[in-house]
């Protein structure tokens, strides 16, 4: 199979092309290696070499898809892996003009092309933040056909992006697959995250600042969540349905910050008050991806926060923000 991922040489994209080549698909890449405005370029370049020492491919095409580009790259393409978004909710609140160009127009732009160029799916990869509140209602997980109601532009704008894709369905008949992965870490990740900084903080022996030590994420390993993107969009059962990729199995911020500590052997926590911006989130339910795709993470936040720490201690970058 022919497949192109958009955010191909971002944190899990690189991981999920990884993932296609092993299984043999031919793949190619686009992306625009910004740093968003808050990821220094130097962080940003070291990182995406590395993250590219993996990759059989070289087809690569560094543009802004929210711009004109060279569109022959979907020449032949029988599925689009949409990951090339602003990556969370911060980094869309500073600067909410190019988040919604990148995540608004630039969607647009992506499906158009899929259309011009016959693409046979639409992997669009939304986020757990479509949902806005539910660790209080939803004890056993939240299914895909809960009520979603985001808090934030950045979960509205994911929102929107599902329903646009749909739209292009109901219009062109091009299938989609939608998923929703959550709280997705681990190595070749910026510093600017949660269990990055965590991490990081606790190696220098810093004070982790948690706010909200009883918010909890359903915290997922990047090679759990690639692979996932992976078999959903190479499967026949996956077509007009969405998804929740996560590990399922929600943990504290607390809990996370704790274990950061102890695997660092250093670094003290204090705990905040939660951050209202934020939508209180918890436990997805992956039942009808493990069904439909054979979806299967193994990696909880004790195996997964040793592997980002064991490359953050041997990754020259990694090194350098731990001290």
């Amino acid at each position: 199979m022919k497949i192109l991922v958009t955010g191909g040489l971002g944190f899990i994209g690189h991981y999920v092309v990884s993932a296609l080549e092993s299984a043999g698909h031919q793949v190619r890449i686009i992306d625009n290696m910004t740093t968003y405005g808050i990821v220094p370029r130097d962080e940003l370049d070291a990182l995406v070499t590395e993250r590219t020492t993996q990759f059989r491919t070289r087809d690569i095409t560094i543009a802004d898809i929210s711009e004109p580009f060279d569109d022959s790259i979907l020449d032949g393409i029988d599925t689009v892996i949409h990951l090339a978004s602003f990556p969370r909710q911060k980094v869309v609140n500073a600067n909410p003009q190019a988040g919604s160009r990148i995540m608004s127009e630039g969607l647009l732009n992506l499906l158009e092309l899929s259309v011009k160029h016959q693409v046979q799916r639409f992997v669009y990869v939304s986020s757990s933040m479509v949902y806005g509140d539910f660790k209080k209602t939803y004890f056993d997980g939240i299914n895909e056909s809960d009520e979603t109601n985001p808090i934030g532009q950045y979960g509205i704008m994911k929102l929107a992006g599902e329903w646009l894709v749909k739209d292009y369905t109901r219009r062109t008949g091009m299938t989609h697959t939608i998923l929703r992965p959550s709280a997705v870490y681990g190595a070749r990740d910026v510093e600017d995250r949660v269990i990055s900084r965590f991490l990081t903080t606790a190696m220098s022996g810093g004070e982790i600042q948690v706010n909200g030590g009883d918010e909890m994420l359903d915290f997922t390993h990047v090679i759990d969540c690639a692979v996932g993107i992976a078999l959903a969009a190479t499967s026949d059962k996956t077509s007009n349905r969405t998804y929740n990729l996560s590990r399922g199995h929600a943990r504290t911020l607390l809990e996370a910050a704790e274990l950061a500590v102890q695997i660092a052997g250093a670094g003290t926590i204090r705990v905040n008050v939660a951050d209202g911006a934020y939508p209180s989130r918890g436990q997805l339910n992956t039942l009808n991806a493990r069904q439909d795709f054979g979806f299967a993470p193994e990696i909880d936040i004790e195996q997964g926060f040793e592997k980002y720490y064991e490359w953050l201690t041997n990754s020259i970058y990694g090194i350098k923000k731990a001290v």
